[in-house]
């Protein structure tokens, strides 16, 4: 299996060099002769959004070698944990300091000595941890069929051609942003490599000079978007805008929707989970119009069912409950040590998604809630992602805000609201959901805190509770 499809390339900003063809096989085939000499093992990537860590992973990934792609913004402490769990042969770009035990440095690398080190599963691809944010994740472990399926599944209905050319809006250590890779490679297609992120400096710049042609981002991203008064129009060849990594809200969907259509161009929202490669569906951009809560039809090759509360599945319209996936993007499973490295699939390509949603009758999903997105105040239990939304529509001007439980209340972070509007807030949440009002504790902050993927850290303010 391959991820690099014919006519493929790699710009890359920071020095204004682009690889493709012989030049790009080339350097991916010396990064794979440099793995080889490895000791056994999975090898950990510190994936930072820069070149010499794209090639690595496509190294990794054509020479048949395990991979898991860690935040690079991990502290040590955090990566020794992982590295004591998961015995790597190697920690690539490791950071500048003493080695762990049992490792010595050797350049930009950890390697470990020669003992120890579990030998693989001989399908398991790519590992990714489930949280950005915390030294103990479960890694998923995606095989090479799941990762080349899914990547060629999301090329096909995006129409992602060899003319295209993508920047990096997402990091690579994010199942989202690597996807963003593989997808528009697969395809043949020009990946620009620029580090500074959607939000950065020199980002746009890159965007124009390069002539990128998509452009992938995140909920948060599309509420400061429309905050800057996003114009598509502006950007002469940027005509494919998608969406994933959390439901967006109904009226900036309709909105950026509206915006694309005008300039030419389409809105792609779609759904999925780093256990399925990470997508699972895509809205046809032409049906965004008539039903913009929807996260549409699975993928090709993929199906969605609707499981009771009884354990009984359907595929009948308008039934919600917990969604359930089965496609062959779905994980092996998962790993929390070592040993289980070596294990084979076990998850049967069936995903439980733990989001709640429901089809109707053309297929399309709609996805309603999270199952551990819950609060309870005074003994009732609340989604808190429907309190999220409850507060952007009070009219009293709070667009980015998050919710996280604290005992019997819950607090809402809300960016930039003065304290008399969050009292307002407060009594806005009471009155509609008739419980007194010190149940909603709505605080004002600079900043809502992100994980590097753009998604808001919800752990850090659980923290500040």
């Amino acid at each position: 299996m391959t991820l690099i499809g014919e006519g493929a390339r790699l710009a890359d900003t920071r020095t204004g060099r682009t690889l493709g063809g012989r030049a790009l096989s080339a350097a991916v085939e010396r990064e794979a002769l440099a793995l080889a000499v490895l000791p056994e093992g999975v090898v950990f990537l510190r994936a930072g959004t820069d070149l010499p860590t794209v090639l690595r992973y496509l190294a990794a990934f054509e020479s048949d070698r395990a991979v898991t792609l860690v935040d690079p913004a991990l502290d040590s402490g955090s990566l020794s944990l992982l590295v004591d769990r998961f015995s790597p042969a190697a920690v690539l770009a490791a950071p500048e300091g003493e080695p762990p035990g049992g490792y010595t440095a050797d350049g930009d690398r950890w390697v470990r000595g020669s003992e120890g080190g579990v030998r693989v599963h001989p399908e398991l691809a790519v590992l990714l941890p489930t949280s950005g944010s915390t030294g103990n994740p479960r890694l998923v472990r995606l095989s090479r069929r799941a990762v080349e399926t899914n990547a060629r599944a999301i090329a096909d209905v995006l129409g992602i051609t060899g003319d295209d050319v993508a920047p990096t809006s997402l990091p690579l250590h994010y199942s989202y942003g690597l996807s963003v890779l593989n997808s528009h490679l697969a395809r043949g297609a020009t990946v620009v490599i620029e580090p500074s992120g959607l939000l950065g400096r020199g980002f746009w710049d890159a965007v124009d000079s390069y002539g990128c042609t998509s452009l992938a981002a995140v909920p948060y991203h599309y509420e400061v978007l429309r905050r800057l008064g996003f114009d598509p129009a502006s950007h002469r060849r940027l005509r494919t805008l998608t969406q994933a990594g959390g439901k967006l809200r109904t009226e900036l969907v309709t909105e950026f929707d509206a915006k694309m259509r005008a300039a030419g161009g389409r809105l792609y929202v779609m759904y999925g989970q780093t256990e399925a490669a990470p997508r699972m569906s895509t809205m046809p951009a032409g049906r965004l119009a008539d039903k913009p809560s929807s996260v549409g039809p699975a993928l090709p090759g993929g199906s969605f069912g609707i499981r009771h509360n009884d354990g009984s599945e359907t595929t009948h319209p308008k039934i919600t409950g917990e969604i359930v996936y089965r496609g062959p993007n779905v994980m092996m499973g998962y790993a929390q040590r070592e040993a289980e490295l070596a294990l084979g699939e076990q998850t049967g390509g069936v995903l439980d998604t733990g989001d709640f949603g429901y089809l109707d009758d053309e297929g399309f999903l709609s996805v309603t809630g999270r199952l551990k997105r819950i609060g309870k105040v005074f003994g009732n239990r609340i989604s808190l992602d429907d309190l999220e939304q409850a507060v952007r529509a009070t009219g009293l001007g709070i667009e980015l805000v998050a919710a996280v439980p604290a005992d019997d209340k819950v607090v809402l972070f809300a960016e930039g609201a003065a304290q008399g509007v969050c009292r307002m807030a407060s009594r806005a949440l009471a009155d509609r959901l008739h419980l007194h009002s010190s149940g909603f504790d709505v605080r004002g902050i600079s900043a809502i805190p992100l994980l590097a993927s753009g998604k808001i850290d919800y752990q850090t303010l659980v923290e500040q509770v």
